[in-house]
């Protein structure tokens, strides 16, 4: 009798959906919230929050129902679980369990390294233990160095909100503004505001010197960057010891598209946003490709400013990162496809030629978040008409992009919607090749079929 292997896919979808149904069991509990929480809030909404907010952690995305701010309506137990679902969710619960089986002097098995391989994106086996190390050895102190950095201006800000320093408080609100920051959450630590205290026009307000106002700032842009730039790249760099011509050409269009989205996502802000100023739009344009973090108001900016998050959002960050988006190279070769293509040339870049199963990939990609996202949005508007097309489709896109900036419609999400969104933010994580890779029967075997049509031109355009 033949054994069916059970695709990888499936395995990396289950292991998503068991941490996410946990952390909503453990959420249920009482002790996860603050008694007027408890109090103020009806029983199908508690369900739905728990697992909306179990499925924002895991997913990384950072959209909040809690109606005072996570750290508000959340005891210290809820925050604990909160922390550890973002760190599983930004290190997926695969790479964690291979890290803790090989420290303990445990081998895997050839079906499991084809997992990993698959939950890492990877195009080989070799070297995926040492891979596996270096992601959570590399996230682990780039965490404890934002910690460092980011305690003390937290500390001024508990002094000011609570008359007095809290040193723990402090401490605990940096590590989990850390985490949240590395794998790109969003998470607000401070208020239902996100990090608006912390703007280079509001700082003052809040008793805060100018030197810890530029050092959060400055310090999570650079853990949001880290975070969505992949581990893959930090390799690369390392291996080819920050020699440009011997990187490979990922790291290269990593690279670039990270910088140009940047750079160009500022310029928009700043010249369709004036309120903002240069830091401020710096630090949105770097948030909206997945963090969610923000030191703007979203819900004030204006519909220019917010359809170049949304497009921001969409991107998102990269391969092989905590982020979420249809991701930097993707749009790379979009872009180098239609330049080549108006050329008249074979899609190429930095001396190497990009195969056409790579650019089938990335229409597919791009085509499939946005068809998802047109759908979705209609959905959600047709159960809730009242949030209004321009709300609900930045709430849809930042779900899918598992970004978790918000225009102050998701406190207000009825239940279904809730439990749309949750399923988007799944989906979003994990990518849809990955889900439209699950109906793949043929995943252990070539691609070519054993029939041949005979080719017709189709007219386009």
């Amino acid at each position: 009798m033949k054994i069916k292997k059970i695709h990888p896919y499936i395995y990396i979808l289950l292991t998503f959906v068991s941490v996410i149904l946990v952390g909503t069991c453990l959420l249920l509990l009482p002790i996860s919230y603050s008694k007027d929480y408890i109090e103020s809030i009806g029983v199908a909404d508690y369900i739905s929050n728990a697992f909306f907010m179990s499925s924002s952690a895991v997913c990384v995305t950072g959209l909040s129902v809690m109606p005072h701010g996570l750290f508000i309506d959340m005891t210290l137990f809820g925050k604990i679980v909160m922390y550890l679902l973002m760190q599983i969710g930004g290190l997926s619960i695969i790479t964690i369990a291979v890290f803790f089986f090989t420290i303990i002097g445990g081998k895997i098995g050839i079906s499991n390294s084809f997992i990993l391989r698959e939950s890492l994106n990877q195009s080989s086996v070799t070297g995926l233990l040492d891979l596996v190390k270096r992601i959570v050895l590399l996230s682990i102190v780039i965490q404890v160095i934002g910690t460092l950095l980011n305690w003390y201006p937290i500390y001024e800000y508990t002094k000011f909100v609570d008359g007095k320093g809290d040193i723990f408080k402090a401490f605990m609100m940096s590590g989990f503004h850390s985490c949240a920051s590395f794998n790109n959450a969003g998470f607000d630590v401070f208020s239902s505001d996100s990090m608006v205290c912390f703007s280079s026009s509001e700082y003052m307000n809040y008793g805060l010197s100018f030197a810890s106002m530029l050092t959060i700032n400055i310090t999570t842009i650079l853990m949001i960057i880290s975070g969505g730039i992949g581990i893959v790249v930090f390799q690369d760099i390392f291996e080819t010891r920050f020699h440009w011509r011997k990187m490979k050409l990922h790291t290269k269009l990593t690279i670039i598209t990270t910088a140009v989205l940047i750079v160009l996502g500022t310029l928009l802000l700043k010249l369709t946003c004036m309120d903002m100023n240069w830091l401020e739009a710096l630090f949105t344009s770097v948030s909206c490709r997945t963090a969610g973090f923000a030191t703007h108001n979203i819900g004030t900016i204006t519909p220019a400013a917010a359809v170049v998050c949304m497009i921001l959002m969409l991107i998102g960050a990269s391969p092989c990162s905590c982020g979420g988006g249809i991701k930097t190279t993707t749009i790379a070769i979009i872009i180098l496809v239609i330049v080549h293509y108006a050329k008249g040339k074979k899609t190429k870049a930095f001396h190497r030629s990009i195969s056409d199963s790579q650019i089938f990939k990335a229409f597919v990609l791009v085509n499939v978040a946005i068809i998802l996202c047109a759908i979705i949005s209609g959905i959600v508007l047709v159960i809730q008409p009242e949030l209004g097309i321009d709300a609900a489709a930045f709430e849809v896109v930042s779900a899918f992009s598992t970004t978790g900036l918000s225009r102050g419609i998701t406190t207000i999400l009825n239940v279904p919607n809730k439990i749309i969104l949750s399923v988007l933010m799944l989906f979003g994580r994990l990518g849809p090749l990955t889900i439209i890779g699950i109906v793949n029967k043929n995943w252990m075997t070539s691609s070519e079929e054993s029939i041949q049509y005979v080719e017709e031109s189709v007219i386009i355009g």
